[in-house]
């Protein structure tokens, strides 16, 4: 195995998932630093309607973002599979095609971010007093959707050789990049919610420039050449029969969060403002169960590429007891100091007692969506993803839509909307479990299958 990679298909297993998930979750935390700066930053030295601009603007950057950014799932799927199996001129293809699809994929999304940008805040009921400043934020945001996409797409092939070390250390020097700028752009030169999106385009410039040297010099298979660039569209149509369920799935929850959003617009700035503070401080929370779903999408590609299917079982128990157990810490230590993470991003009694009342719904509850993440990414890791799309849309953004449309439509409070979350967590997690046993028994007989025919010849 070339330098940065790991042999996820031989020796234990708990260890180097351990191993492979922590960087990644560093990573991930440091990811969200980036969106919490600006937030921080913009509701300490510019006021309420500014951090309402900036935290307003995430469902909506996630409904369309994680659209595309799906397809670096089936990147990281396909990049495992081949390296489990062996077939590395294939796994090379995968490559190029990830890297230069993802540069139009990106291109795409600025044109998308131009045009929509107005027409969706509008939709979501962006109220008068905050929606120029959210436009100005999401146009310069959507400026660096090429390089996000290359960080991410770049990301996701080191993730499925087993390299979370290196996007790590590239994450902190872009995370240091992105504070220097929104403390001078912001407090010195005064430029608001344009300064902070302007930092988060450099700071993922830097990101984005570090991922690809990294596949340029790599010895190993995985390694990029701008001669080769190009898109091999056998592998795009794997891509995108794995990874376009896995960015509906993600769209699926940013459209359900735009929909909750828009009922908090109607509360006015004080509610928007807390539920942006306290929503910022959850994602903390969640990257770190994530960083186990992740890490159990990678090491399943591999041993499925591998044949190895008994170690799958161990790997998705592994990820939910590691999940769990990093959600319920987490959770029960950010609600324990709620009141004092809130302070960070508002002074503002309104504002913290709003972000108190949210995270202690979700964060004591937001343990219960690994079990529902899990399942789905192992599956995906095997090739099925359309299922667990249609069971994350049924049971997160439809769910959603008519808990709004009914519940909150007879009780119409904070509290009554929040509790929408944990109830399709659980719900889609039950369906998703179900799922994977019945994936497992398929996918073992077609391979009994193999092998006797194997043998026979």
């Amino acid at each position: 195995m070339a330098r940065g990679g790991i042999d996820m298909t031989k020796g234990p297993l708990f260890g180097k998932m351990i191993a492979f998930a922590l960087p990644l979750m560093a990573s991930g935390i440091l990811q969200l630093l980036f969106n919490a700066a600006d937030t921080a930053v913009v509701g300490r030295f510019t006021g309420q309607h500014a951090l309402a601009a900036v935290g307003s603007n995430g469902p909506l950057i996630n409904m369309i973002v994680t659209l595309f950014m799906g397809l670096s799932v089936g990147a990281n799927v396909l990049t495992a599979q081949y390296l489990g199996s062996g077939r590395l001129s294939d796994l090379r293809e995968t490559v190029h095609t990830a890297v230069v699809s993802s540069l139009m994929f990106g291109l795409i999304l600025v044109a998308l971010g131009f045009i929509l940008a107005r027409p969706m805040l509008n939709l979501m009921g962006s109220p008068e007093d905050v929606i120029d400043l959210a436009e100005l934020y999401l146009k310069i945001y959507f400026l660096g959707m090429p390089v996000l996409m290359i960080y991410n797409y770049g990301s996701a092939i080191l993730r499925a050789v087993g390299d979370t070390r290196r996007p790590l250390i590239f994450m902190m020097i872009s995370g240091v990049i992105n504070v220097g700028l929104n403390l001078l752009l912001v407090i010195v030169f005064k430029m608001g919610v344009a300064g902070v999106a302007i930092a988060t385009v450099a700071s993922e410039a830097v990101s984005a420039f570090l991922v690809m040297r990294c596949l340029i010099v790599s010895d190993g298979p995985w390694h990029f050449s701008w001669k080769e660039a190009r898109i091999t569209w056998s592998k795009l149509g794997r891509m995108t029969r794995i990874g376009l369920p896995a960015g509906f799935q993600g769209a699926s929850f940013a459209i359900s969060n735009m929909l909750i959003q828009s009922s908090i617009n109607s509360f006015e700035s004080i509610a928007m403002a807390g539920n942006a503070a306290a929503a910022n401080i959850e994602g903390f929370c969640y990257v770190g169960m994530d960083s186990f779903s992740q890490t159990a999408i990678s090491f399943a590609g591999q041993n499925y590429g591998a044949r190895e299917y008994k170690r799958i079982d161990r790997i998705l128990l592994y990820a939910l007891i590691l999940g769990t157990s990093t959600g319920v810490f987490f959770g029960g230590i950010a609600y324990l100091f709620s009141e004092n993470l809130l302070s960070i991003f508002s002074t503002d009694p309104e504002v913290i007692k709003i972000g108190v009342l949210r995270m202690g719904i979700i964060c004591l509850t937001q343990f219960t969506s690994i079990w529902m993440g899990v399942p789905s990414n192992v599956c995906r890791a095997m090739g099925r993803s359309l299922f667990p799309m249609i069971n994350i849309i049924g049971c997160v953004c439809v769910f959603r839509v008519v808990w709004i449309l009914t519940v909150f439509t007879v009780d119409r409070s904070l509290p009554i909307l929040y509790l929408s979350y944990p109830i399709s967590w659980i719900l889609a997690a039950a369906i998703g479990i179900g799922y994977y046993l019945f994936v497992r028994r398929r996918v073992r007989k077609k391979d009994a299958r193999l092998h006797a025919a194997e043998k026979e010849t």
